[in-house]
């Protein structure tokens, strides 16, 4: 396991590696995906999200699946390709690849949700997380038919879950991101709360 960052050590590398992150999880493959399919801007339908969710409902699920990927994959890319310079290098790449996401400077930012870029940072960070995760994701999603639930519930217990397996350093990281993520969620949270959540399967 990686030692903790020391935040006063190689501070240049850092932000360099903060800003290649963030830069790299800006792109927004939803959008670039659903105008190149001639399907306009993403951002006038549904919730106006450029998040794969969003982008199904243009009806296309190969587009939806595309984004979803893509977003996960760029995460991955971040931290694989930071981690080449010690893994401190790798934990920052990662976080400014997901708060990239989050807001992206090409679209005023204003992204996704992140939890697509999440699992992909996760999945460059440690897989077990990304494996923890994704069994969460799936029960839960079984279980209740909400994907905003499922993720919701994964992203709450996957960082207490590495704490205590000893994964501090991955587990700090992840606390702020899911963090991120629950208030991103908000408007989620809310329709959960007052029943109007729509089901995975669901017409709503």
């Amino acid at each position: 396991m990686p030692d903790p960052i020391n935040w006063q050590m190689s501070l240049p590398y850092f932000s360099a590696a903060l800003i290649f992150g963030y830069l790299l999880g800006s792109i927004p493959f939803g959008l670039l995906l659903t105008r190149m399919a001639g399907l306009g801007d993403v951002r006038n339908i549904g919730s106006g999200n450029i998040g794969a969710t969003n982008v199904l409902r243009t009806g296309n699920k190969g587009l939806a699946a595309g984004t979803l990927l893509l977003d996960a994959l760029k995460g991955t890319a971040a931290v694989v390709l930071a981690a080449r310079f010690g893994p401190d290098m790798a934990v920052i790449a990662g976080f400014g690849a997901f708060i990239g996401h989050l807001y992206p400077v090409w679209l005023k930012f204003r992204g996704g949700k992140g939890v697509a870029t999440y699992l992909g940072v996760l999945l460059g960070l440690l897989p077990l997380g990304f494996l923890i995760f994704a069994v969460i994701w799936l029960l839960v999603a079984f279980i209740s038919r909400y994907s905003s639930l499922a993720a919701l519930i994964a992203a709450i217990v996957v960082p207490v879950a590495l704490y205590l397996l000893g994964y501090i350093q991955v587990a700090e990281i992840l606390t702020v991101m899911s963090a991120i993520t629950i208030w991103k969620h908000r408007a989620n949270i809310g329709r959960l709360l007052s029943g109007e959540e729509s089901r995975i399967g669901g017409k709503g």
